[in-house]
């Protein structure tokens, strides 16, 4: 019964606090009433007795608790009592509707966290803490800077939320714009970390990448944009390939080395179809040219048939019109396979200069796998040393502990 109630929490707990922040209008408060649903849910719920709608019961649940420590904590002055009335209206339904409002209400969320009034540096830490409920640590792991750090900017964000009045809300179309494009990188956050997940026992999280293509298709709604059209594009894509990405032990299968049967090819349509459009839009913004690398993998029949020449030339564009040095680290794989691993060994050499980049475990993983296509073997070794002592993830761990062992293999013959 506990992994049920574990599987649950996985798959509902961010539309939960979503909708309980909604209702309940402050952040602490709607976390400390989703803790109080799931330690009802852990006793109250049997095998026989699970709700049909489990979101529904949380949020019912959350609320209630939420109304009854109000009452435990304050005396029933006149005040108190308007708060508490305007949280459960007398005579309420227990049930709640999966209604449209109720399905907007992660979107509420993500553009509440990327308010203007919202110190820019904290937005996303915030909207990585309750959109995709990462720890402290993980989010300072990902963004590579101190976690006490993260967790003073989230403590600032939800007090500017709360001293600015800030609305929780879908902006009118007039302001989509200036508010799109934080809007977009959150949820592309909240995409990557359900495909490749920042730490824990398994690659993907399938729960979240769903969440965020869901939330691109209602972006896309909102506001047909090539950006927006760019993003979905990408996720598609690459959700695409999740069946095929491990081996039934949850071992990491490289893209050049996937079953392409196994990619989900109606995806794969969707997502061809609207990156043509997103790349035939006047303005060609960044994520519409990741959606046309992505859309190159998808296109190849086989590994070998990758039009790697044409990546490089996607990345440059990529380069130019958005520059990151983990763009360039991506573009430094395409040039190996077109150029050779000496040619990328220097870009990534280059990289490593940089802090972040020094700290950041694929970095290390590239230029150990360049190393091992030039015979290089004890410096590969260290090189992937370095890599899985900066690595958080078991799958990736397991795949850099075997190519060690490939290399001690090596060594020995």
């Amino acid at each position: 019964m506990n992994q049920t109630i574990e599987g649950i929490y996985r798959s509902h707990s961010r539309r939960v606090l979503a909708t309980l922040i909604r209702l309940l209008g402050d952040f602490d408060r709607a976390e400390e009433a989703l803790h109080d649903a799931f330690a009802a849910a852990a006793q109250q719920w049997t095998a026989e007795t699970i709700p049909a709608n489990p979101y529904a019961w949380l949020v019912s649940a959350g609320r209630f608790r939420a109304i009854d420590h109000i009452r435990r904590r304050t005396r029933f002055d006149a005040a108190r009592s308007d708060i508490t009335d305007s949280l459960y209206p007398e005579g309420e339904a227990m049930e709640i509707a999966e209604n449209e409002e109720i399905e907007d209400d992660m979107l509420r969320l993500i553009f509440t966290c990327c308010h203007p009034l919202v110190p820019a540096e904290a937005r996303m830490a915030m909207a990585l803490r309750e959109v995709c409920g990462l720890t402290t640590e993980e989010i300072a792991h990902a963004f590579l800077i101190p976690a006490p750090t993260v967790a003073q900017r989230i403590v600032r964000a939800k007090n500017r939320i709360r001293t600015a009045h800030i609305p929780y809300e879908v902006p009118g179309k007039t302001e989509l714009p200036e508010r799109l494009a934080q809007v977009l990188h959150v949820v592309y956050l909240v995409f990557n970390e359900g495909y490749s997940a920042s730490s824990g026992s398994a690659i993907v999280r399938a729960d979240l990448a769903a969440e965020a293509i869901r939330l691109g298709r209602l972006l896309l709604q909102l506001m047909p944009d090539s950006e927006v059209e760019g993003l979905l594009a990408i996720m598609l894509l690459q959700d695409s390939r999740r069946l095929a990405r491990t081996e039934a032990s949850g071992d990491l299968v490289l893209l050049v080395d996937q079953d392409r049967a196994l990619w989900d090819h109606g995806q794969i349509r969707e997502g061809l179809a609207l990156s043509a459009r997103a790349m035939a839009a006047d303005s060609v913004g960044s994520y519409a040219l990741q959606a046309a690398i992505a859309a190159e993998h998808a296109r190849a029949v086989t590994a070998d048939d990758t039009d790697w020449r044409q990546l490089v030339t996607l990345y440059d564009l990529l380069l130019t019109a958005s520059p990151s040095p983990v763009i360039e680290l991506n573009r430094a794989v395409a040039i190996c396979m077109c150029d050779g691993p000496t040619a990328a060994l220097s870009i990534v050499d280059g990289l490593l200069q940089e802090e972040r980049m020094a700290r950041y475990h694929l970095t290390h993983a590239a230029k150990a796998d360049f190393l091992r296509q030039l015979g290089r073997s004890d410096e590969a070794r260290q090189s992937y040393e370095t890599a899985l002592s900066l690595c958080q993830q078991a799958p990736e761990q397991a795949f850099l502990r075997k190519r060690l062992a490939e290399l001690e293999s090596r060594t020995l013959q």
